[in-house]
């Protein structure tokens, strides 16, 4: 059995990304229902707003679910971490940060760790740490992104190289196709995150699953890189004011401010495209619908059963 489906105790080596202050328990049900993990983005939210997701989610599936932790994003690591072992939380992914300190009392509680890495070195450091999993996020995903600009094409095959643990890819990856590459290049699993918000559950509004349709191969643009703080986004009018002050000389601190995750639900969850930025991979350019996540799920599977028997059939 696959080792990550196992250690998760889920169906497909699908796994949905954090999404920060826009997390909802709808879409994070819809995955773990669908076979997937589903995952609760903590962002910036209380713990209250946390528990309460948290809670919401439990009601609406018996199959296990993970919560995101950006570690140097939520100013209440480890309040979060204390709801997640009180609820019996199946996984944490943690990210934007050093997940050392906080793996032994997670482990202690015998919670699945995933530690998102866009290098060998930090992949190899959350190993020795204890982590469970690397998630290896190429340049192509969507949000706070890694200043390194390594693709997925490269990355994995680099991480499975370098650690014993399982490795999940993201980044670029939004179909059957992606999947059976992601396996292929030595990862047992993958992480979607813009896929999933051009899903009927998704929970998003409807002018960022429009955005992201209406996408092309080159529509994401990077924000952040002047200060270096990256992070990949659809043009929205915000956006451009963000770009234009960075030729002007923005500062870092300024930026943080502009980036804060409030502006992400202003846009994302309120549709107020010019009051907010709307996080997106590169991945968008290839979406050209809006399916269940049991569909997209199940369609991803057998799809990449194909494409691996495809090709199997172009080296004989």
């Amino acid at each position: 059995m696959n080792e990550i489906a196992r250690q998760l105790g889920i169906r497909y080596p699908i796994i949905q990304g954090g999404m920060g202050n826009a997390s909802n328990a709808i879409l994070a049900a819809a995955v773990s229902n669908a076979g997937g993990l589903g995952m609760i983005g903590a962002g910036t939210m209380s713990p209250e707003e946390v528990e309460r997701i948290i809670v919401d989610t439990k009601q609406r599936t018996s199959c296990p679910f993970g919560v995101n932790i950006a570690i140097n994003v939520s100013p209440y690591v480890n309040e979060i971490i204390q709801l997640i072992i009180k609820h019996g939380v199946k996984a944490v992914s943690l990210s934007a940060g050093n997940p050392a300190p906080y793996i032994p009392l997670l482990k202690e509680h015998g919670i699945t760790i995933l530690s998102v890495a866009a290098s060998v070195l930090h992949a190899r450091k959350a190993e020795s740490a204890g982590a469970d999993m690397i998630v290896g996020e190429g340049y192509e995903a969507a949000g706070i992104n890694s200043h390194l600009e390594t693709t997925t094409f490269a990355l994995i095959p680099q991480l499975a190289d370098a650690v014993r643990i399982p490795i999940i890819a993201a980044g670029g990856i939004g179909d059957g196709r992606g999947l059976a590459a992601a396996l292929a290049l030595g990862a047992s699993g993958v992480q979607m995150g813009t896929r999933l918000i051009a899903t009927k559950e998704s929970m998003m509004h409807e002018h960022y699953i429009a955005s992201i349709i209406e996408s092309h191969d080159f529509s994401t643009k990077i924000i952040g890189k002047s200060v270096n703080q990256v992070r990949r986004v659809l043009p929205t009018p915000y956006v451009e004011h963000i770009l234009q002050l960075e030729k002007e000389g923005l500062t870092a601190e300024q930026y943080r401010k502009l980036t804060a995750e409030k502006y992400h639900v202003k846009a994302a969850v309120e549709g107020k495209l010019g009051e907010g930025f709307i996080n997106s991979g590169q991945i968008s350019g290839l979406i050209q619908d809006v399916p269940s996540v049991e569909a997209l799920i199940q369609t991803m599977a057998a799809d990449a059963i194909k494409k691996i028997n495809e090709v199997q059939s172009l080296l004989k």
